[in-house]
């Protein structure tokens, strides 16, 4: 890791593995264990970036197949990068597209050299290799950008499992490369930490193979890919738990696209310290808010006449000034305040959430913060 990234380990649970720390970047600290609200487009729904700060996101996700589309990565790199263009000061990340080109399963076709696919705005075609992802996460500037891999779906065989990771690692070690030459062409901008990420599948022996291949590489950072895609949760926890044993303690981890509660706290104590999804904007959207208990339906009858804040022991903006009955009529009535005030509460809640399983972590009662947690909160 350059002298422009650093993982400090501040304290890990001796009887869980939770890990609490502080990732040094070139925008900023964040303290881990961390969630990062998803800005696919330059942009966290509903929200600006005044709403980031304030809800305590440390770190936000870009998408670099969203952002190549439109506006395109060069447009962005004349902008300034990423941070400038959107008006964001502090660290950023930003996906290879590897998830976003996989899932556009009946618009691409996988070869040896990168996937080929058609856009899904306009049927277009595009090639995406290694090399050129990082050209695209280059233009991007973001703080931290991830190595290009392929995320196979649920079930999967072992055959193709074991081809589709080996094919990531191929891969992950081309992104290296075109990521050094990139950096020392590129000595005007910010260095930039690539993360190699884990595959394949629920098998752990490839899982294993992956990860100790991924650490002969010495990146600043691992990350943990191809779950939460219809496996098992308990499958997806038991991969998780035998990955994270072989990966540094000395480097950060993070779990990709994994982001209900209950499942964040349960991956913050298999080792774990970083996540991103986009249940809580996406839920919010759709009138879900989560508090300390479960989730919440905005839209149900029961609420009509409610004067309860969201969650009585939340401190954001929306519980502080709006009541249930509020907030389900607006909804009901399509008013575009509605997934505003729950979106923020959603994202003050996860940042909430990371925090307090921090200051546990740190004060050496993580498991009992744990325990106390999943016993609360009831996933309905």
């Amino acid at each position: 890791m350059s002298a422009a990234f650093r993982f400090e380990l501040v304290a890990q649970d001796a009887a869980t593995g939770a890990r609490a720390g502080i990732l040094h970047t070139p925008h900023g600290t964040v303290e881990t264990p961390i969630f990062m609200p998803v800005g696919t487009q330059a942009t966290v729904k509903t929200l600006n970036q005044q709403d980031l700060a304030a809800a305590q996101a440390q770190i936000i996700l870009g998408n670099a197949y969203h952002l190549y589309l439109r506006p395109g990565h060069q447009l962005i790199d004349r902008m300034g990068g990423l941070h400038a263009f959107m008006n964001w000061p502090q660290p950023i990340l930003t996906d290879s597209g590897g998830f976003q080109v996989f899932s556009l399963s009946d618009r691409n076709e996988v070869a040896a050299d990168g996937v080929r696919f058609q856009s899904h705005l306009d049927g277009s075609h595009h090639f995406f290799t290694p090399e050129k992802v990082m050209e695209i996460e280059h233009g991007l500037g973001a703080d931290i950008i991830m190595a290009f891999d392929e995320c196979t779906p649920y079930p999967c065989g072992r055959d193709y499992a074991q081809e589709s990771m080996q094919r990531t690692l191929r891969w992950a070690e081309r992104c290296l490369s075109r990521h050094r030459e990139l950096a020392a062409e590129r000595v005007h901008r910010l260095p930039q930490a690539l993360f190699g990420i884990v595959q394949g599948s629920i098998y752990a022996d490839l899982r294993r193979d992956c990860a100790q291949a991924l650490v002969q590489f010495n990146l600043p950072g691992y990350a943990i890919g191809g779950l939460a895609v219809g496996e098992p949760r308990e499958d997806m926890f038991e991969v998780v738990r035998q990955t994270t044993t072989y990966l540094p303690t000395e480097k950060p981890r993070y779990l990709m696209g994994v982001g209900l509660p209950h499942d964040l706290v349960e991956a913050v104590a298999a080792g774990v310290d970083m996540f991103d999804c986009v249940v809580p904007t996406r839920n919010a959207r759709n009138g879900t808010a989560f508090t300390r208990r479960g989730r919440l339906r905005l839209k149900n009858a029961g609420h009509a006449e409610d004067p309860q804040p969201l969650d009585a022991d939340c401190a954001c903006a929306t519980c502080r000034h709006y009541s249930r009955a509020y907030i389900r009529h607006l909804f009901q009535t399509n008013e575009v305040l509605g997934p505003r005030l729950a979106t923020f509460h959603n994202v003050f809640f996860f940042q909430q959430l990371m925090s307090e399983m921090r200051d546990a972590i740190i004060r050496g009662h993580f498991a009992a913060y744990q325990a106390e947690f999943l016993a609360r909160y009831q996933n309905r």
